[in-house]
């Protein structure tokens, strides 16, 4: 055998299973877009709606959508270092309690002894991590005024208070659609940065003391130092709070540069 061996992207340090909206596209290139070198991503796709698993009656226990069910099987036999629930809508929509019952439920598939995080989770922790307290908080054009407030609502309800919500205004040519027909119609795969970029920069005053830009189909990591730069403020977003998250968790203390101020903490 001739020539040098290549990087194949093998997980030697983790490997990282992702649960993720069966049509998006963003998760997996944000997550591979920052992952450090010998750690690998695996998604599972889900097409059910929010969220991704349903309470019983008594509000004690959940239990999975198909698609999620079928993913965690197949994740339980991959060594994985670490799960993460990719979808902020689910949190949000689930409530109070919703995400620690889902890791409940889902650590009787993929075993008590996995690290396993929601999205939800993930964004709490970074901004506690960046002592962010009154965030200006960024949504996609496809989450309608329902999801907008209920999102907020999530944040308030674990000890964390938005400044001010900005939905982004996807432009002309999205503008008259419904919110819940932008993605369908095609807004998350032709979604330009430098309008979400000069948007949030117009919105952020004070008291916001960061941002949070939620939703993990929600294309933002690549302007995260940018907005850093610009506002000299920390800024988290769904998919770098998850990986970061994950990282930590599992003991990987690997340096990610590039993407945010989170990653030294």
């Amino acid at each position: 055998m001739t020539g040098s061996q290549r990087n194949d992207n093998w997980g030697s340090a983790a490997l990282f299973g992702i649960f993720i909206v069966g049509n998006e596209a963003v998760p997996e290139a944000e997550w591979w877009a920052m992952t450090p070198a010998h750690t690998s991503v695996h998604a599972a796709r889900v097409t059910a709606g929010a969220p991704w698993a349903s309470w019983n009656s008594n509000r004690d226990s959940v239990q999975l959508v198909d698609d999620l069910q079928h993913g965690a099987d197949q994740f339980a036999s991959m060594q994985l270092s670490a799960a993460v629930v990719g979808h902020s809508s689910s949190s949000f929509l689930g409530g109070k309690g919703w995400d620690k019952a889902i890791i409940a439920r889902l650590a009787e598939v993929l075993g008590s002894e996995l690290t396993i995080s929601t999205n939800g989770l993930d964004c709490l922790a970074a901004l506690k991590a960046c002592g962010i307290h009154r965030p200006l908080l960024v949504l996609p054009p496809w989450f309608g005024p329902g999801i907008v407030t209920t999102g907020a609502q999530y944040f308030i309800d674990h000890g964390v208070s938005p400044a001010a919500t900005l939905s982004l205004d996807p432009g002309s040519k999205w503008r008259h659609l419904a919110p819940e027909s932008r993605y369908p119609q095609g807004f998350g795969f032709e979604q330009e940065l430098d309008p979400l970029y000069r948007q949030i920069v117009n919105a952020y005053e004070s008291p916001a003391d960061g941002i949070l830009i939620a939703g993990t189909g929600f294309r933002c990591v690549a302007i995260i130092d940018k907005l850093e730069a610009e506002l000299d403020v920390p800024v988290v977003t769904a998919n770098q709070a998850s990986l970061w998250h994950s990282l930590r968790q599992s003991g990987n203390t690997a340096e990610v540069a590039g993407y945010g101020q989170l990653f030294t903490r």
